[in-house]
């Protein structure tokens, strides 16, 4: 297999005569943390989407380990090793933590959304969900009901749920949004704790922690790839300052 784990060929998605997506190529290596960063409207929520095949493609192509998946479905690729986080929430709110996450393991016993399966069939489970929750730091968390945690906490169970489903590739959506500082340093630290051995790509605003954990930087401006490379490379790129003008540009350099 190559090195590229994920790629996009040309990919382009038009709403009714708007191109939310316009000819991007993208290229994830295997084992990096790849972030898709971008003005508001850039097109990264609809770029994630058709990754995510919540969304078709108007054109071009998606490959994923060298397979074209483009037709495939979002339960497909999920089977294949794509999961996407935050966006699932897969939260349920009224089960405990360590609940949750023997929810998301349940796939591996081929039982997967036969939701309420007997405590006996779970208990097998717990093992292993408790090497998850120590994976995210949320042992002490075990039997707290999910609604009572606080909010940044919530955001590593959906990291320990999601890494239930043994991806491949994780796809996080913004992880650090609405986060204090504090929270946001836990769930950076987090994010490169479980990326060892995996790859992750990100849609991600907090340029502190772009700069902090990725590999490399893709910058979409009006659906088009607009640059990429590493976070030194992008930041000093003329036409990214200009697309992130003012607060966002300062913010750029800042995070140096």
């Amino acid at each position: 297999m190559s090195g590229v784990i994920l790629e996009t060929k040309n990919l382009t998605k038009q709403f009714r005569g708007f191109t939310a997506v316009n000819d991007v190529n993208l290229k994830v290596q295997r084992g990096h943390i790849h972030a898709l960063i971008g003005p508001n409207g850039a097109g990264k929520t609809t770029c994630f989407n058709l990754l995510t095949k919540f969304l078709v493609p108007t054109s071009g192509q998606i490959l994923f380990n060298d397979k074209d998946i483009t037709a495939a479905k979002p339960a497909q690729i999920a089977r294949m090793g794509v999961i996407r986080s935050f966006q699932i929430s897969a939260v349920f709110p009224h089960l405990t933590v360590l609940q949750n996450v023997r929810i998301g393991l349940q796939r591996q016993l081929g039982t997967s959304f036969h939701f309420w399966q007997s405590e006996r069939a779970l208990d097998r489970l717990n093992d292993r969900a408790m090497q998850l929750l120590a994976e995210v730091d949320l042992t002490e968390f075990a039997d707290t009901v999910t609604v009572d945690m606080p909010y940044g906490r919530k955001r590593a169970l959906e990291i320990a749920t999601t890494l239930a489903m043994e991806p491949e590739l994780m796809l996080l959506d913004e992880p650090t949004q609405g986060m204090g500082h504090e929270d946001v340093h836990r769930v950076t630290d987090l994010i490169k704790k479980v990326s060892a051995g995996r790859t992750i790509l990100m849609v991600e605003h907090n340029m502190k922690v772009v700069s902090g954990i990725c590999d490399k930087i893709s910058v979409l401006q009006r659906g088009a790839m607009l640059a990429e490379g590493t976070y030194a490379e992008v930041s000093r790129n003329p036409q990214v300052m200009e697309a992130y003008m003012g607060t966002e540009a300062a913010e750029l350099e800042g995070a140096h």
